[in-house]
This record gives structure tokens, sequence and C-alpha cells, in this order.
């Protein structure tokens, strides 16, 4: 008969948890940080710049080219959000709302196929809000002085 290890103690089972809370941590905040990135560069950095492609995209949508800074200045705000422990909460589910209307805007205006990216970010931001709310600051508190 194979014996058992059964003394798992209190300070062991706290251990295998810090362990494993400190790599989805550390997974977390690498993954808030590429998407921070893409936010800032190949996304809103486009919109700013008046990139032929971006100009041409928000011409489609056809509410004007002020539509395309405001969406920029969304992601800009987002992808700061995102790299900010108190706030990165708050700034996932800021995005989450973008990426809604990202995803209706590629079914219905543009390309539905390209909806499927919107979609992955929105789930991930989905799980950004969710793991990083324990930490985050109450919304009252941010208008507090």
């Amino acid at each position: 008969m194979l014996a058992t290890d059964t003394t798992a103690t209190p300070r062991t089972i706290a251990a295998s948890r810090t362990t494993g809370g400190r790599a989805l941590s550390i997974t977390l905040w690498t993954i808030q940080i590429l998407l921070a990135a893409f936010l800032l560069i190949a996304s809103a950095a486009p919109k700013f710049a008046g990139q032929r492609d971006a100009v041409e995209t928000f011409a489609k949508i056809g509410w004007g080219q002020w539509f395309r800074y405001v969406t920029g200045v969304v992601e800009a705000a987002g992808a700061i959000g995102l790299l900010i422990p108190r706030l990165a909460a708050w700034a996932a589910l800021g995005l989450i709302g973008l990426m809604i209307g990202a995803i209706i805007t590629q079914v219905f205006v543009l390309v539905p196929a390209f909806a499927a990216l919107p979609a992955v970010f929105g789930v991930l931001f989905a799980v950004i809000a969710r793991v990083r709310m324990a930490q985050a600051v109450s919304p009252a508190a941010l208008f507090r002085r």
C-alpha cells in the first residue's frame, strides 16, 4: 500500500496560496502592461497622429473625426489607468465599454470578422477588473479632498 502524507498544515496551505497568488499577479501585470502598450502605441497614437487608416475608418463610421480623438483619449486614459493599481479595475471596466462599442461597430459598420480582437480584449479586461477590484479605490474617494 502506498503511504501518503496528509499532514498539510495551515502554513503549507498559505504558502501554496501565496505562490499561486504571486504567479497570478505577475501574469496579470504582464498582460496589463502589454495591453496598455498596445492601446497607447498601436491604437491611440495613430488616431492622434491622423494616420490615413484611422481617418478612413472613422469616416466610414460616419460620426466625424472628433470621434476619432475621443476614442483615442479613452484608449490612452484606459491604458494609463491599467498601470495604476488603484485605478486598474476601473480602467478595465471602462475599456470593456469601449470594446463593446468596437464590437458593435465592427459587426454593423466595418468588417464583422475583425470583431474578434475587441471581444478577446473585452474578456481580458473583465478578468483584470474582477481580480484587481480588491485593490481599487472607491469611486467616491477619487473625488474627495
